[in-house]
């Protein structure tokens, strides 16, 4: 409530007050007369008393409001109204409307306990005071109001609450789909770049081992190949930074659809393919006991071998790879490493390649590491996935 509403109100209590006295006693010198005749000698004072009292009882049934909170105001005004009806066996029409306005502030702010306590005094009020009928429909009124204008706060209460709530759903519905849609931004990311940019790399693979291998080739059939080739290595350029666009704007998301395509089943196959398209040595060695994995593990790996067995026909052209897979108990381990040069300490690192390798095993609960391999030189990735045993609480 503002301040100049609640003193224009307070105000129009006092002069509502002072109305209903000067027509009870005629004027205002009669009101006084009658006020000193009844305090003896010291009638003057105790008239201007008398116009004191009446006049701050009569702000205290409105001005409470403006100063002070829900709680405090409505126990001011009820005290101020009770007492003016005590006293004088009236209440102001204004008085009348701040104690509704002070049970609707009890009830917006949640305090049902003291509005209904508060009202049941007028009520009390109701059934004890005099019989003297104006009273009556006054004190009546207002016990019967007070819990109406609590119940009307309350509900406006609950109607902001419902407008909060669904304000926050809102916001919540909308980043959830968003969060959803940049998962799955960042889901056809991964695939480009692994199942597409591995086919092309074959691509330019197999154009080049041709292109080499085969004797007697003539000049424009070696010059086709060689063109083959540059068109697959600038297309997988160009894919690659069409991926870096995407990439930007999908780099805090790691999440996205765990369901896989391919799983560790289908490994030979990789495996036999990249065989083919290097004509390279590369074993797969298998330890523990293989067992079903979590979809989402094994997708992973598989992907994590794919792109290793690529990084190695690309960086580490001609070398033997091993491919190992270990099942343990509580983790699977991939390790994939060449015989070859390794990496060379002025390598670039904005590739996605061992970035995706380290978002997919993330996703899963494990962890990536690559560099140069110990004992004979050549690059190894490793990588280690926690079986659904161990991720269980």
């Amino acid at each position: 409530m503002s301040a100049l509403s609640g003193t224009v109100l307070g105000l129009l209590a006092v002069l509502e007050s002072l109305a209903e006295f000067i027509g009870a006693h005629g004027s205002i010198p009669r009101l006084f007369a009658d006020a000193t005749s009844q305090a003896g000698p010291h009638g003057s004072a105790a008239g201007v008393q008398f116009a004191m009292v009446v006049g701050l009882l009569c702000l205290c049934t409105a001005l409470p409001l403006v100063f002070l909170r829900p709680l405090a105001a409505g126990i001011t005004v009820t005290a101020a109204s009770l007492g003016s009806l005590l006293i004088f066996e009236t209440l102001t029409l204004a008085g009348f409307a701040a104690q509704l306005v002070a049970q609707y502030r009890l009830g917006r702010s949640g305090s049902l306990l003291p509005a209904g306590l508060l009202g049941t005094l007028f009520l009390v009020l109701a059934l004890t005071g005099p019989d003297d009928t104006d009273y009556r429909i006054r004190v009546v009124l207002v016990a019967a109001l007070a819990p109406l204008a609590a119940f009307v706060g309350l509900v406006a209460r609950s109607n902001e609450q419902n407008r909060q709530h669904s304000a926050i759903r809102e916001v919540m519905d909308g980043t959830q789909w968003e969060n959803a849609a940049r998962g799955e931004r960042v889901r056809i990311v991964r695939e480009l770049h692994d199942v597409v940019g591995h086919h092309i790399s074959m691509i330019a693979v197999q154009a080049e081992t041709a292109r080499m291998a085969t004797a007697g080739m003539p000049a424009e059939g070696a010059e086709r190949l060689l063109g083959i080739g540059d068109t697959a290595r600038a297309a997988l350029t160009e894919m690659r930074r069409l991926l870096g666009v995407l990439r930007e704007d999908t780099e805090s998301v790691t999440g996205g659809d765990r369901r896989p395509q391919p799983d560790l089943g289908q490994l030979h196959e990789l495996l036999d393919e990249a065989r083919k398209a290097s004509a390279t040595s590369i074993r797969l060695i298998l330890s523990g006991s293989p067992s079903a994995l979590d979809p989402g593990i094994e997708l992973a790996a598989y992907r994590i071998v794919q792109e290793s067995l690529t990084n190695a026909r690309k960086h580490a052209t001609g070398a033997a790879v091993d491919v190992e897979l270990t099942y343990a108990d509580e983790a699977l381990h991939v390790r994939v490493r060449d015989n070859g040069p390794g990496p060379p300490p002025d390598r670039a690192t904005g590739g996605h390649g061992l970035l995706g390798m380290r978002e997919r095993a993330s996703a899963v609960g494990g962890d990536v590491h690559t560099g140069s391999a110990f004992g004979g030189g050549g690059f190894v990735v490793e990588a280690r996935f926690p079986t659904k045993a161990a991720q269980t609480p």
